[in-house]
């Protein structure tokens, strides 16, 4: 009996060393139920090359990063939180060129940064990686699905050093693949809980929000439009091939690639409002089914005049399926929630609870996974941890589980061990062998085990 579990444990030891077969991206989309984000920690930058503040006058330290922007740097309680309550992905957002071996060339009081006497550096911090590290452990080891991306390395502020242009693409490729290359090879081990997405909110030299060239004279302009959709896609087909190119199960992992400024394509104010998604092509990809789109909505909840948030985010839906998912791949909505413009109104609140309980309803129909935007657990409450917002998590949970939150959730293990780790589908371990164990389902090295 010891010779067979040992040659069981040797043959499990080798299997965890080889490449999973992973969840396609039609599969995934249908088992992340409720999503959030981590936001406004490992993202947090100063965001302004004529004040680089964080660089300048702290430690630079991983905390000072995550602290800087008024929250408080999560441990794993946050995470089981999350997870006991029901959400089972988390949006890990992740700034990355202030973590590299750039010479700032800050001299005497001066918090300026000249990105072009001092470019950017193509080496990542390891102690940087090893937080970011850190932290997807604490969502893949309590059973969640995990999304890691490149953040405000893009955006509006001067610092965003990615840009849909192609003259800046051209420029950057090489740093910007270099900087995928050691982010997957980081993680090459890891399970299909854990997806990669290339660029948040890409936005044109312009920063023209809702579609490329919005912020020109004439809020259009077809060339440069035109470029910029181009280049997004030149981005996205980058960060394809590089993540499959180092192997290991990033061969067939699943990779997200956004539309331009993540843009949703909805509302009728423009012509060109779906133009983001019209002009966004599926990359290429050695692998089937393991591509997914991405947008981002922000939902007025102003009801006047026979304005419906209901109706326009089921119009915005119904349009993801008609422009983007008819490319062949599924989409999610990576951030959503509601704008603040009438934030005073006193029913505001209201409002949001009901909105939530359609928005997620509606978005599970579909099989489109949506990560609420930050705001359910905020500063303190992540180290308590609690929640901040505790009717809104209902409403969510609520919608994401109509028939209630299941008992049992899968539990994916982050590392490749060299002995067998037992678990059941609640998490808890059980030992190194199933041989003792009751019939039932297990998951050994990351894998569904049926005795």
């Amino acid at each position: 009996m010891k010779t067979s579990v040992t040659l069981v444990l040797l043959l499990l030891s080798a299997q965890a060393g080889a490449q999973e077969t992973m969840e396609t991206a039609w599969q995934t989309v249908k088992n992340i139920r409720a999503g959030w984000n981590l936001g406004n920690e490992l993202e947090a930058n100063s965001g302004d090359t004529t004040n680089m503040w964080i660089e300048r006058w702290t430690d630079r330290t991983p905390k000072s990063y995550e602290e800087a922007w008024g929250q408080k740097a999560s441990g794993e309680a946050l995470f089981k939180m999350m997870h006991d309550a029901g959400f089972n992905a988390i949006r890990i957002p992740v700034t990355w060129y202030p973590h590299t071996d750039t010479d700032w060339g800050f001299e005497g009081n001066s918090t300026v940064w000249s990105p072009y006497a001092h470019p950017l550096g193509s080496n990542i911090d390891p102690t940087w990686m090893k937080r970011v590290h850190e932290v997807v452990d604490y969502a893949i080891n309590n059973g969640m699905y995990c999304i890691l991306n490149i953040h405000h390395d893009t955006g509006a502020s001067n610092t965003g050093w990615l840009r849909a242009d192609t003259t800046t693409y051209n420029r950057v490729k090489d740093l910007y693949a270099g900087y995928w290359r050691q982010i997957a090879t980081e993680f090459k081990d890891y399970g299909d809980h854990l997806l990669f997405e290339g660029y948040n909110e890409m936005l044109d030299t312009c920063s023209s929000w809702c579609f490329a060239s919005f912020k020109t004279k004439n809020y259009y302009d077809a060339a440069i439009a035109k470029d910029a959709y181009e280049a997004i896609n030149r981005y996205a087909q980058t960060f394809v091939d590089v993540v499959r190119s180092t192997g290991g199960n990033n061969a067939t992992r699943n990779l997200i690639v956004s539309t331009y400024g993540a843009c949703d394509g909805h509302g009728s104010w423009s012509p060109h409002l779906n133009d983001p998604l019209t002009y966004m092509q599926l990359p290429k990809d050695v692998t089937k089914d393991h591509l997914l789109f991405e947008v981002h909505n922000y939902q007025s909840l102003d009801e006047s005049q026979n304005y419906s948030p209901e109706n326009e985010a089921d119009a915005m839906m119904e349009g993801l399926q008609k422009y983007l998912v008819s490319k062949g791949a599924p989409v999610i909505i990576g951030e959503w929630g509601a704008s603040n413009q009438d934030a005073y109104n006193n029913n505001y609140h209201d409002k949001l609870i009901k909105f939530a309980s359609h928005y997620v309803e509606k978005a599970r129909s579909y099989n489109i996974p949506t990560f609420y935007w930050m705001g359910l657990s905020n500063g303190q409450d992540r180290l308590t941890p609690k929640f901040s917002e505790p009717d809104l998590r209902d409403a969510i949970i609520k919608a994401a589980y109509p028939d209630g939150v299941p008992t049992t959730v899968r539990n994916v293990k982050a590392t490749t061990a060299t002995t067998a780790a037992v678990y059941d589908l609640r998490g808890q371990y059980c030992g190194t062998s199933t041989e003792t164990l009751p019939q039932g389902v297990y998951i050994v090295n990351g894998k569904k085990i049926v005795k």
